[in-house]
């Protein structure tokens, strides 16, 4: 059973919320805490606890985390949360300890046994990488959502920077050089994964709370977007741990490019055999929505 810290800006998009409840739906996995970060914390918070309630789950802690890009000189740029998961806030109450406090606690204390799942910009990692840099070797691994290569053979459609690493590149330069054991799931594989409308349509056909729930999140989303699909990303961290063949990944090295402007953070990628990162390059379609179709929609 794979022991993990799910690290997420949940609210921003429906994708999020899908993984949190792949999580909970997966035998194979046992979730010991939900740490939010970037912009609020807090309401990212609340839709985080409704979430693993409508999943049958109520002694999952979750831990507010850093609101702020870590070099705090780059501006909040999108939470989403003011049209997506509104509905979903409620009176949870926060813990005093802050998220930092708790992944650094949860690996030194479990070595080799926890795996980070961040699902957002790396703040909340990277500053406890630098508080306690031996959570490097201390680790299980790091299956992140985050950065493109445009190695993949979709690579030339491809953006040339990704959210969550242009949202905080500092942090993310700290995560991909630390050592660590990464898997990283970027948009060579997440944008493989694209849905349609009709495909929300089948995934609320069980009319269960959660499917309704996140089949709303993910309608509200594509409509503001102002379009008839959307893409399954940080869905992918989660499949990975249930099954590791649905991706295929090369052993790299990840170096993070940036310089003073907002929103700028590349991931350059090289061939290497000591390298610390796998990185996804192509990925089973079909076998994800299987999974999760049969573990969260049905």
């Amino acid at each position: 059973m794979s022991k993990i810290i799910l690290d997420t800006d949940i609210g921003t998009n429906a994708d999020d919320a899908v993984a949190l409840s792949l999580a909970l739906k997966s035998p194979e996995i046992e979730v010991v805490g939900v740490t939010t970060v970037y912009g609020d914390v807090l309401a990212r918070a609340q839709v985080a606890h409704q979430i693993i309630q409508l999943g049958g789950e109520s002694q999952i802690p979750i831990y507010l985390g850093i609101e702020k890009p870590l070099l705090q000189k780059r501006k909040i740029y999108w939470t989403g949360l003011e049209h997506d998961g509104a509905e979903l806030k409620d009176d949870f109450c926060k813990s005093e300890k802050h998220a930092v406090d708790f992944i650094i606690e949860t690996i030194m204390n479990n070595p080799e046994e926890i795996t980070l799942v961040p699902i957002g910009p790396l703040t909340n990692i990277a500053t406890a990488l630098i508080r306690e840099p031996k959570i490097a070797s201390y680790v299980k691994e790091i299956i992140l959502m985050g950065g493109v290569t445009r190695l993949g053979k979709n690579g030339m459609k491809l953006e040339t920077m990704e959210h969550n690493v242009k949202c905080d590149p500092e942090a993310a330069s700290v995560v991909f050089s630390s050592g660590a054991p990464i898997v990283m799931i970027g948009l060579d594989v997440t944008r493989q994964l694209i849905f349609s409308k009709e495909k929300n349509e089948e995934f609320a056909a069980s009319g269960t709370p959660l499917a309704n729930t996140l089949t709303k999140m993910i309608e509200d989303y594509m409509h503001f977007m102002n379009r008839d699909f959307s893409y399954m990303c940080d869905p992918l961290a989660i499949s990975v741990l249930v099954n590791r063949s649905l991706v295929q990944t090369k052993q790299m090295n990840v170096h993070v490019e940036y310089d003073h402007r907002d929103m700028f953070g590349l991931t350059i990628a090289e061939l290497s055999e000591n390298g610390n990162v796998q990185v996804a390059l192509e990925v089973d379609y079909d076998g994800v929505f299987e999974l999760l179709m049969n573990r969260v929609f049905s």
